[in-house]
């Protein structure tokens, strides 16, 4: 069976009628995933496909997080169509979205929307299920403070990853170990929020309305200055996205500088990942701590 004739069943499936495809453009997708633009009788759809094998419950853990970050319609997202597996191809079917230049005040609404997606909170820092971040698997087990979850759930998960792996020697190591001790001095205390979790330049599209969409989630709940950290660690988003952001949900004193901290976690990603020179930022960093 051809992948093209799995997803139409599994559009049939969802309209409960017969659909059928016209035509297929390549978006292109990165190494992870092939990703399609589709027109069909029930529409046009963006399809995302990968290995089921290799990436086991991706799609469906992607389409969790966007309808937890839908739910909350603060900011818009791509909307679910269905999501399945045929053979050894999984598939996410999402709603297309037509592309368009920013409206005037984007970055100004688009602050303002995240700070009120960071809003939404829960007891506990974690989620119900892990996910992934790019292609490595992100565990999301409930701590009742940020600094044990970042410690055990994103910088030590990586760490150790990193060491088995060898991208990544004991002198680094004992780095991290150095910075765990100082990690209750360097966080202000503030309640779970709602977080997009792998918020970088790459991670939003424009709407037909000149909008902001967010996609690619790596959903949790943690330290809201994580996403503002992450959407400035390859190059940054305008500085009216922060101004906005700030006016709406005041940041605690020294926020900048606490930046690169937060941003330890998807440099690790990129070690694991890259190799490449994500391990001298890393390092530079915790020099400077």
């Amino acid at each position: 069976m051809s992948w093209k004739t799995a997803v139409e069943e599994l559009l049939n499936q969802k309209f409960e009628k017969p659909v059928s495809i016209q035509s297929v453009s390549s978006v292109g997708g990165g190494s992870i995933n092939d990703v399609y633009s589709l027109e069909t009788t029930a529409g046009v759809f963006f399809v995302k496909k990968n290995s089921a094998s290799r990436y086991p419950g991706m799609f469906e853990k992607e389409a969790s997080g966007l309808e937890l970050l839908a739910n909350t319609n603060e900011i818009d997202t791509p909307k679910v169509v269905t999501f399945g597996s045929k053979d050894d191809d999984s598939f996410l079917i999402l709603d297309f979205i037509q592309s368009a230049e920013k409206q005037d005040g984007f970055w100004e609404d688009f602050g303002r929307r995240l700070a009120n997606l960071h809003k939404h909170s829960q007891d506990s820092f974690g989620l119900k299920h892990d996910n992934y971040i790019g292609s490595l698997k992100q565990s999301n087990r409930f701590y009742l403070s940020w600094t044990d979850f970042f410690r055990e759930e994103r910088l030590e998960a990586q760490v150790k990853l990193a060491r088995d792996n060898r991208r990544m020697g004991g002198e680094t190591v004992a780095a991290f170990e150095r910075f765990y001790r100082k990690l209750e001095e360097l966080f202000p205390k503030e309640p779970p929020a709602l977080l997009h979790g792998d918020l970088w330049s790459g991670n939003f599209m424009v709407n037909e309305k000149g909008l902001a969409v967010i996609i690619d989630p790596a959903v949790y709940f943690g330290h809201r200055e994580m996403d503002l950290a992450m959407s400035q660690l390859f190059g940054g988003f305008h500085a009216s996205f922060y101004e906005a952001y700030h006016r709406n949900f005041p940041l605690e004193k020294g926020w900048q500088q606490r930046m690169d901290y937060y941003n330890l976690y998807p440099l690790m990603v990129h070690v694991n990942l890259f190799a490449g020179s994500y391990l001298e930022s890393v390092k530079r960093i915790l020099a400077r701590f």
